[in-house]
């Protein structure tokens, strides 16, 4: 179920960092490589977040249907992704540099989608560790 969640949240992130950085930040170095990731990592936080709120982790959250319940998991939830957003970043902009220096990609308008994919590579194994026993540990379930 987390891959299928990983899966949803890396769609949409992938799709909307597209539409931001060919649409909205065309040519734009700072729009493409920083605006635009950060939206779109945001964006698809909140839906990994409600799907594993409400189907992947449910047996383990503390008096589900609360809004307490729902705004802390979705506190630490989010606070955990801008670590992983930080790895991702880093990630993204040292693959970016690679290809600039093996002049690969430049001409593609995939190129920086394509750095974030790589870079979600490493934010993804970050979540997944503080999701299974950080924010939904099986030993915090209070009932």
């Amino acid at each position: 179920m987390f891959s299928l969640t990983s899966v949803a949240g890396t769609i949409v992130d992938l799709g909307l960092h597209w539409a931001l950085s060919h649409f909205a930040f065309d040519d734009s170095y700072w729009g493409s490589f920083w605006i635009a990731p950060t939206i779109s990592f945001e964006v698809a936080t909140l839906t990994n977040f409600f799907i594993a709120y409400y189907l992947v982790w449910r047996e383990r959250v503390s008096k589900p249907g609360s809004m307490r319940s729902l705004f802390r998991h979705l506190a630490a939830y989010n606070a955990t992704c801008i670590g992983g957003y930080v790895l991702k970043f880093i990630a993204m902009q040292g693959f970016h540099f690679l290809f600039v220096s093996l002049n690969w990609l430049q001409d593609w308008s995939v190129e920086p989608v394509f750095c974030n994919l790589l870079g979600l590579c490493f934010s993804g194994c970050f979540n997944f560790v503080m999701n299974e026993f950080v924010i939904f540990n099986k030993n915090k379930v209070k009932k």
